[in-house]
């Protein structure tokens, strides 16, 4: 009928709003916290933290814990694994699915990324997903060093911004994503 028709229309037109400030709010903290990449110190900070995320440092963090012969590396690193199992073709999934502009493309005039990105979409950040999938494998099985884990994954997410290939929600995107692989691994181990 015209009155169904009607009302989803109008549910359609508020869902459709709500997404258009989403995104605006998106941009504007985007370009809040980009502006303070322009100094130098903070630029460069964001480039070599957000290096600490490109996966060498998580197979030298598995080397550490069984050079240590620290007791649940084995555990530690099945998790880990089994973590990045499920995260990757999620991350993957994701990414090509929604096909999200990076901010330098949206915003093409008004800003400059300070990096090349790696591939061609933004949404979810995979430096930021592995980096939280890390954190909560450390949390599982090491939980004193979690608060470390946690800044340092948060760190590298806020890092991406900084760089202008990310935005926000692609950041809370990756965490999300990170987390609950590393959760979702979790409950098929036990």
């Amino acid at each position: 009928t015209r009155k169904e028709s009607s009302a989803a229309s109008d549910v359609y037109k508020r869902q459709l709003m709500w997404l258009q400030r989403l995104g605006s709010w998106d941009q504007r903290c985007f370009l809040a916290l980009f502006s303070r990449s322009e100094r130098k110190r903070i630029h460069q900070f964001s480039f070599w933290c957000s290096k600490t995320g490109d996966g060498p440092l998580y197979l030298g963090l598995v080397a550490l814990l069984f050079a240590l012969e620290l007791t649940h590396a084995s555990a530690f690193t099945e998790l880990l694994l089994l973590s990045f199992a499920i995260e990757l073709p999620l991350y993957l999934l994701l990414k090509n699915s929604i096909r999200r502009q990076r901010p330098y493309q949206l915003m093409a005039g008004m800003m400059q990324a300070h990096i090349e990105a790696s591939d061609k979409f933004s949404l979810p950040s995979g430096h930021t997903a592995a980096a939280f999938v890390v954190a909560s494998t450390l949390l599982c099985f090491y939980p004193e060093w979690a608060w470390l884990a946690f800044s340092w994954a948060g760190l590298i997410g806020l890092s991406r911004i900084l760089l202008g290939v990310h935005f926000p929600l692609d950041i809370l995107a990756g965490s999300s994503l990170g987390v609950s692989s590393c959760m979702v691994a979790q409950q098929i181990l036990h």
